[in-house]
């Protein structure tokens, strides 16, 4: 993993590789732009202290102490680690309009952020994210940041 502030390396793979690295659900919503169902993913009520990787290259992506509860179905962030960690892309798909949100690294799809919904958080945003396209990284005692993994 690389200390906040270095962007990891890009992650370019074929197709084929993915779907050998992936399982079906993950490549679905990973590199398909699919969505899981509400309320079923692992970490959407989880309160666990560490970091959010992407699932599929493993860069850093969120910090526990942005997560906060929505109550939307999907784990929610007022703030990526670092704004060069996503990248964000209009949607069109689904009859509305909406902005995607990708893995800076290997352009995974994420999820989708969302803006003046009066949660009270620093930024006015939600960025709603699929748990399966994240892995999360506990925070352990040995750890002096859980933003920052050696």
């Amino acid at each position: 993993m690389n200390p906040v502030g270095d962007a990891p390396p890009k992650v370019v793979k074929s197709d084929q590789e993915w779907r050998e690295q992936l399982t079906p659900a993950e490549y679905r919503v990973l590199r398909e732009a699919g969505t899981e169902p509400p309320w079923t993913g692992e970490y959407t009520d989880t309160k666990t202290t560490g970091v959010y990787t992407c699932r599929a290259c493993g860069a850093e992506l969120f910090r526990s102490d942005t997560k906060f509860d929505s109550h939307c179905g999907w784990p929610s962030f007022f703030s990526p680690l670092a704004a060069d960690r996503v990248i964000l892309r209009e949607d069109r798909s689904l009859g509305m309009v909406r902005t995607e949100v990708l893995c800076a690294t290997c352009h995974s799809h994420l999820g989708h952020v969302f803006e003046g919904e009066g949660y009270p958080t620093p930024t006015d945003q939600r960025y709603c994210i699929n748990s399966i396209s994240l892995t999360l990284i506990p925070h352990t005692d040995d750890q002096s940041d859980p933003g920052v993994a050696g």
